[in-house]
């Protein structure tokens, strides 16, 4: 059982929160959705999938808060919209957007095609800007000082070969967050990112076990000049979702009030290595 699964922590600092949460797949999504139900929000999960979508608000509701299910596909604005007043409507307002949805095709500049190219940042870039926008209005409208929290990858800091779109898209988010951050601070909006790394599959696995849904971490064919697991993580271990979903708790909290336009990386190290340390690998001359 997962720390998300345990049950709500004593000291909820969300209570009374209104979360919307676009994407919500059995691992990294799924982790940032009951993290912050552990903490009291009302979450609104947003997801293709109807399956993850609902068993996901499921999961919540275990936890003791509200849970509704919305499935959209966020890439079209009008569903976007449509999910952003309905949660308003069912809830009152939103105080934390979460947009965490991506998708990778696993071609690098020679094989992708402009197409498939434009279409990582229809997907992760245009879907946070509708989101966000229309997150942003209803809470300035209401006046309330909300949050914008934005998932990225360590691809958004490095330069990793044969997955280009998804690694572009990713650092024009991390643009993306620093911009907003400064139209909203006069509104007291906050806007951070969150950077995640290769992730320990155990808790996406079992979490999609239990909800009957097929899920296998995403990645290509291994290639021989990539390390994989654990290796090249300086603190020894990937990180679980639930890892996330504690930062993504913390930067939507009053905890963070003074925070914005930054990135907190749950990576255990990864940007920052040095190129030659590799730990967890045999040293060679």
């Amino acid at each position: 059982m997962s720390g998300a699964e345990s049950g709500r922590l004593a000291m909820a600092r969300l209570d009374g929160r209104v979360a919307i949460a676009f994407g919500a797949s059995p691992s990294i999504n799924a982790g940032i959705v009951l993290a912050l139900a552990s903490e009291g929000a009302t979450v609104v999960c947003v997801d293709r999938d109807e399956t993850h979508a609902k068993s996901c608000a499921d999961d919540a509701r275990s936890l003791g808060v509200r849970a509704l299910a919305l499935v959209a596909d966020v890439s079209d604005e009008k569903q976007v919209r449509e999910c952003v007043e309905r949660a308003v409507r069912e809830y009152g307002g939103i105080d934390v957007l979460v947009n965490g949805v991506a998708t990778t095709s696993w071609h690098g500049l020679l094989d992708a095609t402009l197409e498939e190219f434009r279409s990582h940042f229809d997907l992760i870039v245009g879907s946070a800007f509708t989101a966000t926008q229309l997150c942003a209005a209803s809470m300035i409208e209401q006046g309330r000082r909300g949050c914008v929290i934005n998932i990225l990858s360590t691809e958004a800091h490095q330069g990793r070969p044969g997955n280009i779109g998804y690694g572009v898209a990713k650092a024009a988010l991390a643009h993306f967050t620093k911009c907003v951050a400064m139209e909203l601070a006069e509104y007291g909006i906050r806007v951070n990112s969150v950077t995640p790394t290769a992730t320990d599959p155990g808790e996406g696995r079992d979490r999609a076990h239990r909800w009957g849904v097929s899920w296998a971490p995403e990645g290509p064919a291994p290639r021989p000049d990539f390390t994989t697991g654990d290796q090249g993580i300086p603190l020894g271990r990937r990180p679980s979702p639930w890892d996330y979903g504690r930062a993504v708790a913390y930067l939507a909290s009053d905890d963070a009030r003074m925070v914005t336009g930054f990135d907190l990386r749950v990576d255990g190290g990864a940007v920052s290595r040095y190129w030659r340390f590799n730990p967890g690998t045999e040293i060679t001359a």
